[in-house]
């Protein structure tokens, strides 16, 4: 990646709404060239995709839940299974597989405790191979964020 894939990174980022027209203007190269290094990006796994970040308050999901997820057994099949489950739920926003403490760290989002309680049985209660779960609900978030800190250009 060159200066202009990493001034391009850099404003997908903060606004990927951004026309091809407008991200060309500001990385000053024309519309074709941009295009063809938005698609090499794309291509390339380095963009995966292009969302809009929705606030969850203001559509009604305004309960976020930090879970800690262990497992009795920790066979590799059992912990695909989890995750599988996990990361097909549409409460689940990120799901995490970490060493050194629980199996899972799991980031829920979703419109209040009923909804939560419904998720829980869902992904905990009916699975015979979780051990144990600590919950911890966000009473004020301080920062949320997805930009990942670019190399500087050179």
């Amino acid at each position: 990646m060159d200066p202009t894939d990493l001034r391009i990174l850099a404003l997908l980022q903060t606004d990927a709404s951004l026309s091809n027209q407008d991200l060309a203007a500001r990385v000053h190269v024309s519309p074709a060239t941009c295009l063809r290094r938005v698609k090499r990006l794309t291509d390339a796994g380095i963009i995966e995709r292009r969302v809009a970040i929705l606030s969850p308050e203001k559509i009604g999901a305004g309960l976020t839940a930090i879970i800690e997820v262990t497992l009795d057994q920790q066979a590799s099949e059992r912990l695909a299974a989890f995750e599988a489950r996990a990361a097909g739920d549409a409460a689940v926003q990120q799901c995490y597989r970490v060493s050194s403490g629980p199996d899972f760290v799991l980031i829920l989002q979703v419109a209040d405790m009923d909804a939560y309680n419904q998720t829980a049985q869902r992904l905990f209660a009916a699975d015979a191979n979780v051990r144990n779960v600590r919950a911890f609900f966000s009473v004020h978030r301080a920062k949320f964020g997805t930009q990942i800190v670019l190399p500087a250009p050179t």
